[in-house]
């Protein structure tokens, strides 16, 4: 992968092409994707990460979650019953009908999710594999668990997702996502019937886990994942932001990853 520089990714306006070439001598060297950046001194280095539909991605899905998790508590805990005309009061229609909109929206970005870490840049499917075979991952996953613990006193810098993100993302958000997709689906067939297009596909799940009961059991947890990934991960991007060398927040806005103290030290991604 070529060295970006940032002259090449926004180049000044009246710009010769001798005072660009002297610019981009002076920089100094760093490995590939990274562009020097000099308008803050603790921002010294940047490197473009995430793509447009991976950044899109997350704050759909953020939303899609959020949607999911109020109205499934509904569900699972109606509100009391209100007196008069039942066909005055439609609030748990409404709360059904915001909760499957959600589960599609939920449901077709993580094919979409799929579909981009195949065609996306190698940031784009670091969530969907662990590379296990290789030393430096647990290395740098052991290293990453002493830092959240206090027990390191400086953090490794990393371009994509560090070790323990991306085993936290892989087990905990995708597992949980799977795992309510499939008894989500398995649940919306045993309401549309046996012959729906949804029992047909997804029935096979309900007596997997051994009945409806356990089904609702199996798919509320499911959530509970979600919501534990979703706190720690809240955790780890702000506390990466305020302690670590580098940004987190931002990266997921912008795609660009910037570096506090420079990228020489780079863990290299597996």
């Amino acid at each position: 992968m070529a060295i970006r520089t940032d002259d090449e990714l926004h180049p000044e306006p009246g710009d010769d092409e001798e005072s660009g070439l002297q610019r981009r001598e002076s920089l100094p060297a760093g490995p590939p994707s990274i562009a020097h950046y000099g308008d803050r001194d603790d921002l010294k280095d940047r490197a473009f990460v995430y793509e447009w539909p991976v950044r899109a991605w997350h704050w759909v899905m953020m939303l899609a979650v959020i949607a999911l998790v109020i109205t499934g508590l509904l569900i699972a805990h109606p509100l009391s019953a209100t007196t008069g005309e039942a066909f005055d009061h439609h609030r748990m229609a409404w709360v059904r009908t915001i909760h499957f909109s959600a589960a599609w929206v939920f449901a077709l970005t993580m094919v979409g999710r799929l579909y981009w870490a195949v065609v996306g840049n190698e940031h784009a499917r670091q969530i969907f594999y662990l590379p296990v075979w290789s030393k430096d991952f647990w290395r740098q996953l052991w290293h990453e668990l002493r830092w959240y613990a206090f027990l390191e006193k400086r953090p490794d810098k990393h371009l994509g997702h560090n070790p323990l993100a991306r085993v936290a993302m892989n087990i905990l958000f995708l597992g949980g996502a799977f795992v309510a997709l499939l008894t989500g689906f398995a649940l919306y067939g045993e309401e549309l019937g046996r012959t729906s297009w949804a029992y047909s596909l997804f029935g096979w799940v309900v007596d997997l886990v051994g009945g409806t009961h356990q089904l609702r059991s199996v798919h509320h947890m499911s959530m509970w994942v979600l919501i534990i990934f979703s706190m720690a991960h809240i955790y780890a991007v702000f506390r990466e932001d305020i302690m670590g060398r580098q940004s987190s927040v931002s990266t997921m806005i912008n795609g660009w990853r910037f570096f506090r103290d420079g990228p020489d030290d780079i863990e290299e991604d597996h």
